[in-house]
C-alpha cells in the first residue's frame, strides 16, 4: 500500500525536491499486529532529521492517521516513511514556506534465514569508502548512492551484509546496518560525527549497556580492532540483531552477549 500525503497514490511529481535532489529523509520500521515497533523513537528521529535539513516535519498525529490506514491493509509489514521538502522550482535554492511531501508505504516482511539470528552471518569488506560530510552525518537522508554502490559489489547470496569504512579507513557500519564490537566487557560502536546513519536500534543498544554491565565506548574503530573483538554485531529496525560469524578468513564462535542484547530489544519493543 502506498499513501502520498494521506491519499492512495503511486506517483511523485518530477518537480518534487526529493525526486530531483534527494532533498528529504526517510525511516524504515516494522509493524506487528497493526503497531509500529518503537514508533515514538522513530518519529523523534524523523523530526530531528527534518529539523537538521530545515524541512517542516508533519506532526506525529498526521503520520499516525496514515499508519492506521496502512495497518488495515497490512497488519504485519515493513513500513517506510519518506518526507521531502516538497514541490520546488528548478534550481538548488529552496523556496520558503514549501509544503512538505510525505509518503508512507508498506512492503512484505523479509524472510531472512532463521540462522542469521541464531547462528550468525557471513559478511564482507566493501571497497567503497564513505565520504566525510559532518553536516549530513547521522541523518537518514534520501541520497543513499554510496550504500547502493557498496551493495552492488557482491551478488553471493551467502553474504548477508557488507561492512563500510570511511575515507580514513575507519570502520563505520554495514550497508544497511549499524555496527557494534564487544570485547573485554566493553560495548563499542563507531563515532558517526563525520558519516554514517544513527539508527533507532543503535540508540536502543547503546542505552542497554548499563543494564548488561558493559562499558559503552564511542570512537574510531580500526579494522584490526574489529578483527580482535569477542563478538561483532549488526543491527537495524528490520533485522534486529545479527552476530557476525565470518568475515573473509576470520571466524567467531557464537557469543554470549549478543543473545542478551537481542532478548532486551525483544522485551522492550514499545
Amino acid at each position: 500500500m502506498i499513501l502520498v500525503n494521506g491519499d492512495t497514490e503511486t506517483s511523485i511529481r518530477p518537480t518534487d525536491r526529493g525526486f530531483s535532489y534527494g532533498d528529504g529523509i526517510f525511516r524504515t520500521m516494522t509493524m506487528r499486529d497493526r503497531r509500529i515497533i518503537q514508533w515514538q523513537r522513530h518519529y523523534r528521529k524523523l523530526f530531528d532529521d527534518c529539523e537538521r535539513l530545515g524541512i517542516n516535519c508533519p506532526a506525529a498525529t498526521v503520520f499516525e492517521a496514515d499508519l492506521a490506514k496502512i495497518s488495515l491493509h497490512d497488519p504485519d509489514c515493513i513500513v517506510k516513511i519518506i518526507v521531502t521538502r516538497g514541490i520546488g522550482a528548478r534550481g538548488y535554492a529552496a523556496l520558503e514556506q514549501v509544503e512538505p511531501t510525505r509518503a508512507v508505504l508498506s512492503s512484505t516482511l523479509p524472510s531472512y534465514p532463521s540462522e542469521y539470528a541464531t547462528e550468525g552471518v557471513t559478511v564482507r569488506l566493501c571497497d567503497l569508502r564513505l565520504a566525510h560530510q559532518p553536516r549530513l552525518a547521522g541523518i537518514k537522508h534520501l541520497n543513499r548512492l554510496e550504500q547502493v554502490m557498496a551493495r552492488n559489489e557482491w551478488n553471493d547470496p551467502a553474504i548477508a551484509e557488507g561492512l563500510l569504512r570511511d575515507e580514513t579507513d575507519h570502520m563505520i557500519s554495514g550497508t544497511m546496518s549499524n555496527l557494534f564490537v564487544i570485547r573485554d566487557r566493553q560495548l563499542f560502536t563507531p563515532d558517526l560525527a563525520s558519516c554514517g546513519i544513527a539508527g533507532v536500534t543503535r540508540d536502543r543498544i547503546m542505552a542497554s549497556a548499563v543494564q548488561l554491565g558493559l562499558d559503552l565506548m564511542v570512537g574510531q574503530l580500526e579494522l584490526t580492532e574489529l578483527l580482535a573483538a569477542d563478538e561483532i554485531l549488526l543491527c537495524n529496525s528490520v533485522i534486529g540483531v545479527w552476530q557476525i560469524r565470518e568475515l573473509e578468513e576470520n571466524r567467531w564462535i557464537k557469543g554470549r552477549v549478543t543473545p542478551l542484547i537481542r532478548a532486551l530489544l525483544e522485551k522492550d519493543d514499545d
